[in-house]
């Protein structure tokens, strides 16, 4: 079985992290995010709220709610995030991102991929990972610049009967929480928040991957 710290390696293998023209400068940020259960809506919030401690200016948007100001010709860079069920990410976010797609490519970005096989340590949740991505750059023909794949929660109370059944299988098979009649919560906020100050300090030596 891999530890974690070799499941945290290779999903990250390809990615590298943007380049801003001054640490210090203001910048306006956008955070556009899809949701299912809840969990990637807190995710987003609270890269929203790290991102605004310095200053930054962040607008965080719900894709199945898209305004008119969540137009990244108007920001500095951007953040999408998303979560995986079923293998697919939700619809909103692949039709924002086609629809942007040459915006979002001409500025510094990054994908926040939400899983409960970003928690995982075998082989088959590395490479369940990777697939997911493959398809969604497929479907939206973007390649982000970083990707960061954050473990997302299991969310027994918010599930249907037969969701709720099916994810305690999915549990007891990876030996995870199986108590439904409450929420486990399995995101690492400290990694989260190191990989947003890395994402707005952008080290002078990074170029974004052309992989």
């Amino acid at each position: 079985m891999e530890n974690r710290a070799a499941l945290v390696l290779r999903v990250r293998e390809s990615i590298s992290l943007p380049v801003f023209e001054s640490e210090t400068s203001t910048m306006k940020l956008l955070l556009v995010y899809g949701t299912s259960e809840g969990q990637t809506e807190k995710i987003s919030q609270f890269v929203a709220d790290r991102l605004a401690q310095p200053g930054h200016r962040v607008l965080a948007v719900n894709a199945v709610e898209p305004t008119p100001a969540a137009d990244p010709r108007d920001f500095d860079a951007v953040i999408i995030a998303a979560s995986v069920h079923q293998g697919r990410y939700q619809s909103a976010i692949i039709l924002y991102v086609r629809e942007h797609l040459a915006a979002i490519d001409a500025r510094p970005n990054a994908f926040l991929s939400v899983s409960l096989a970003a928690a995982g340590h075998e082989k088959e949740d590395v490479e369940g990972l990777k697939k997911c991505v493959a398809d969604f750059t497929h479907e939206t023909g973007w390649t982000p610049h970083c990707i960061h794949h954050v473990a997302g929660a299991f969310r027994y109370t918010a599930y249907d009967f037969l969701k709720r059944w099916a994810m305690k299988y999915i549990a007891y098979r990876k030996g995870g929480p199986t108590d439904t009649s409450r929420d486990y919560e399995l995101t690492d906020w400290d990694e989260l928040t190191r990989f947003v100050d890395s994402f707005v300090k952008g080290p002078a030596n990074s170029r974004p991957s052309s992989s």
